[in-house]
């Protein structure tokens, strides 16, 4: 087997080796700062979109916090046998303003998900969904003056009150554990 012509006469040039060297390392270096600045261009994304959920989620459990206290103003205002039924409308009409609040925030974090979030999201608005009826119906039957069905419904918003308590707290986890996964 024979060797391939050597320029220059068979004198490999020192300085042509120097510049064929540098221009290698050059290369792996531009390679690297290249792959260096993708991997950091997705953690800042990755961060930025975790912010972006955070935001979200934060936003909603604090319409969801607020809108609970008004809640249960409203049923602590049907308890008396006869209520002040001008109170409990103004307290309704306090809690459906705190309603509407709680599905803006809730059509963001829809928007920023992932599923897993958007399910839980979801449980939460029937949860909320069921005790308002059964808050409903309690003040119609107050304003009638039927306080045995006023009880029984007051009975029952107990026990969805413990519902909605629930899926909050599963949205809660649901919410951290994917926070947790996109990046601390």
């Amino acid at each position: 087997m024979t060797a391939g012509p050597v320029p220059f006469g068979g004198v490999v040039d020192a300085g042509l080796t120097a510049l064929l060297g540098a221009a290698v390392g050059s290369a792996a270096t531009l390679g690297a700062a290249i792959v260096s600045g993708r991997a950091q261009t997705r953690s800042q994304h990755a961060q930025w979109a975790r912010q972006h959920r955070r935001d979200a989620y934060v936003r909603y459990l604090g319409a969801l916090h607020d809108r609970d206290i008004a809640m249960d103003a409203v049923i602590a205002s049907l308890r008396p046998d006869e209520p002040d039924h001008d109170a409990v409308e103004a307290l309704t009409d306090r809690f459906v303003s705190l309603a509407r609040e709680v599905h803006r925030a809730c059509e963001i974090v829809l928007l920023e998900g992932p599923a897993a979030v958007t399910d839980a999201a979801e449980h939460v608005t029937r949860a909320s969904g069921a005790l308002s009826h059964v808050v409903q119906r309690a003040a119609a039957y107050a304003r009638a003056g039927d306080t045995v069905r006023k009880t029984e419904e007051l009975a029952r918003a107990a026990e969805r009150e413990r519902a909605l308590y629930r899926t909050v707290k599963d949205f809660r986890l649901t919410a951290r554990r994917t926070l947790d996964r996109v990046g601390g």
